[in-house]
């Protein structure tokens, strides 16, 4: 009987080579596409990510946002632990975080309320699929008890998978940027 964990794991697997697949053939244009997006959240504090493995890359569309206002980059605590966010600009020195991710050499940390989400896979109902640390759904939590979190996933079309193998602690993505299209799944 395969269980849970082993659906996960076949699901990232599909949503790892589908986004492999789509990176190799980038041309750019999804960082257009966020930026406008945010351009309608000018000065609202965000964060992004820089990019890994075959991950599409904000920074472009997080370069412009920085000129308006606040923007961060996730930084791992630890194992089981919420993402904190340290203030990010253009061109600052970066070095070598938790799981090869770049992060500020001297890091200043605030609370967004926009979070620019990379993923493995997601679905048409906001879905996410991640790399299976929980780190984004600890931190979802954690900052929308506080007050609302806009939860932007940002991927390859090719990344929606038909259906998700979601938990009840999966955070849901209120709205999904891709190289083609925002989804905005705010009801």
């Amino acid at each position: 009987m395969t269980g849970l964990p082993d659906i996960k794991d076949a699901a990232r697997k599909a949503g790892f080579a589908r986004r492999k697949s789509a990176h190799a053939e980038d041309i750019g244009t999804g960082a257009g596409i966020l930026s406008g997006l945010l351009a309608g959240f000018r000065g609202v504090p965000l964060s992004g990510y820089m990019p890994i493995r075959t991950e599409i890359d904000p920074i472009p569309a997080m370069a412009e946002a920085a000129a308006h206002g606040p923007v961060g980059i996730p930084v791992i605590s630890g194992t089981g632990k919420p993402l904190r966010f340290a203030r990010w600009e253009p061109d600052m020195p970066l070095v070598e975080g938790p799981f090869g991710a770049r992060i500020p050499e001297k890091p200043v940390f605030f609370e967004p309320e926009i979070l620019i989400v990379p993923l493995v896979a997601f679905d048409a109902t906001g879905g996410r699929l991640g790399y299976g640390g929980g780190f984004y759904d600890r931190t979802l939590e954690q900052l929308r008890a506080k007050r609302p979190t806009l939860a932007v996933g940002f991927a390859y079309a090719t990344q929606e998978a038909e259906a998700l193998p979601l938990e009840a602690t999966d955070q849901k993505l209120d709205m999904i940027v891709t190289e083609v299209e925002v989804i905005d799944l705010r009801r």
